[in-house]
C-alpha cells in the first residue's frame, strides 16, 4: 500500500531537465529495488488482509458472545418474567387476603369501639358519686308515688315517700341536699294541709247502713208497742204489797183491780188507731210484699255508691247518696233511732266524698333538678 503514491514520480521527474543518459551498470540495480518495493508491498497487503482477518475474527468472536450473552440474558429475562408473574399472582391472593383480614380487623375494631363506649358508659354509671345516686333513687321514688296517688286519689303513697325521703337525705350531711330537705319540708306542708278523703271510713260507714236498712221501720207498718204487753203484770205488783204494809180494804182492792184492768184495755184499744201525719202519703200505700224490693232498691243504692268511691267516681256516688237519703225520709220512720242512725251516716259519707285534687311535689323536683345541673 505504501508504494502506490510513489508510482507518479517518474512523471514529475520528466519536468525536470533531461540528466544524463545512465550508465549501462546501473540497470541491474534499479530492477532489484522495484522487485524489494513489490515484496514490500506484497507483505504489507498480506499484514494488512491478516490484521483484517483477525479484526473480522474477533469481531464475529464477540458478536458470537454477545449472541450467547443475549440469549443468556433472554432467558435469564424470561425467568425472570416467569418469576414476577408468579411473584405476582402470589401478591394479588396476600393483597386479597390482606383486605380479608383489613375488613375483619375493622370489624374488630369497631367491635372494640362499642365495647369501649359500654364499658365508658359503666364506668361512669359505677363513678357517680353517692349524693347523685340518693337523687336519683328519690326522684325515682317520688314519681312512683306521683302515679299511685293519681291512680288511687290518696294523698298517702306520696307523703310515705316524702317522709322516707327526708330521713334518708338527713343521713347524709352534705351541704348541697340542704335545699333539697328543706323543699321536702315544704312540700309535706302542703300534703298535711290538704285534706284528703278517706275512701276506707267511707266504705265502712256505707257498709254499716247497709247492715242497718233490714232494721228500718217503714211509715206503713205499726211500731212496736214493748210497753203495753209490759203494764199487764202492774195488777199484781200493784195488788202485792209489803208484809209490813198494813193489808188494804176490799173495796179499794177491787177499786183498783178495776182501774188496772180498764188502763189495759185503753192501751190495747190506742195500739189498734195510730194516727201519724204523713208528708208523702205514698208512702202509706206500700203493700207488705213491696216492702222487700223498697229495701232491696236502698241497699242497691248504697252499693252504687260504694263501687262509686271506690272507682274514684264521686259524682255517681254523690247522685246515689242522694238518692238514698231521699228514700229514707220518704218510706222509713224518721223517729225511729235505726233511721237517724243510717241518715246521718249517709250524710256524712256525702258530705266526705268530694274530689280533692293532691298537689305535686314541684318543690322538691325542682331541687333534685337543681343539685343534679349544679354537679
Amino acid at each position: 500500500m505504501n508504494s502506490l503514491p510513489e508510482a507518479p514520480a517518474t512523471p514529475a521527474a520528466a519536468d525536470t531537465p533531461a540528466a544524463p543518459p545512465p550508465v549501462p551498470a546501473a540497470a541491474p540495480s534499479r530492477r532489484s529495488a522495484s522487485a524489494v518495493l513489490a515484496w514490500v508491498a506484497l507483505v504489507l497487503v498480506a499484514g494488512a488482509a491478516l490484521v483484517a482477518a483477525w479484526y473480522a475474527w474477533t469481531a464475529q468472536t464477540r458478536v458470537r458472545e454477545l449472541e450467547a450473552e443475549l440469549v443468556k440474558r433472554q432467558q435469564a429475562s424470561q425467568d425472570q418474567a416467569a418469576e414476577a408473574r408468579l411473584a405476582a399472582r402470589q401478591a394479588q391472593e396476600s393483597a386479597r387476603e390482606s383486605a380479608a383480614k383489613l375488613a375483619l380487623l375493622e370489624a374488630r375494631v369497631a367491635e372494640s369501639a362499642v365495647q369501649r363506649s359500654q364499658i365508658e358508659e359503666l364506668m361512669q354509671s359505677v363513678a357517680r358519686s353517692r349524693d347523685e345516686n340518693v337523687l336519683a333513687d328519690v326522684e325515682a321514688g317520688l314519681r312512683v308515688a306521683m302515679q299511685q296517688g293519681a291512680i288511687t286519689g290518696s294523698a298517702e303513697p306520696l307523703m310515705a315517700a316524702l317522709k322516707q325521703a327526708e330521713e334518708r337525705l338527713t343521713r347524709y350531711s352534705e351541704p348541697q341536699l340542704e335545699r333539697v330537705r328543706r323543699a321536702i319540708a315544704t312540700d309535706l306542708e302542703r300534703l298535711k294541709a290538704v285534706a284528703v278523703t278517706d275512701i276506707a271510713a267511707l266504705t265502712v260507714r256505707l257498709d254499716e247502713a247497709i247492715r242497718l236498712v233490714d232494721e228500718l221501720p217503714l211509715l206503713a207498718q205499726p211500731p212496736r208497742r214493748a210497753g203495753a204487753r209490759a203494764a199487764v203484770p202492774t195488777v199484781p205488783a200493784a195488788a202485792s204489797a209489803p208484809a209490813s204494809a198494813p193489808p188494804a180494804a176490799g173495796g179499794d182492792r177491787w177499786a183498783e183491780r178495776w182501774r188496772a184492768l180498764g188502763a189495759l184495755v185503753w192501751g190495747e184499744v190506742r195500739a189498734l188507731v195510730r194516727v201519724t201525719p204523713i208528708d208523702q202519703p205514698e208512702a202509706m200505700l206500700i203493700a207488705p210484699d213491696q216492702a222487700y224490693f223498697l229495701r232491696e232498691n236502698l241497699k242497691l243504692r248504697l252499693l252504687n255508691a260504694r263501687l262509686a268511691l271506690l272507682s274514684r267516681q264521686f259524682d255517681t256516688a254523690q247522685g246515689d247518696l242522694r238518692d238514698a237519703r231521699a228514700a229514707l225520709e220518704r218510706y222509713f220512720d224518721p223517729a225511729a233511732r235505726p233511721v237517724k242512725s243510717a241518715g246521718e251516716l249517709v250524710r256524712q259519707v256525702a258530705s266526705q266524698a268530694r274530689l280533692v285534687v293532691v298537689p305535686r311535689p314541684d318543690a322538691t323536683l325542682a331541687a333534685i333538678a337543681a343539685a343534679t345541673a349544679g354537679r
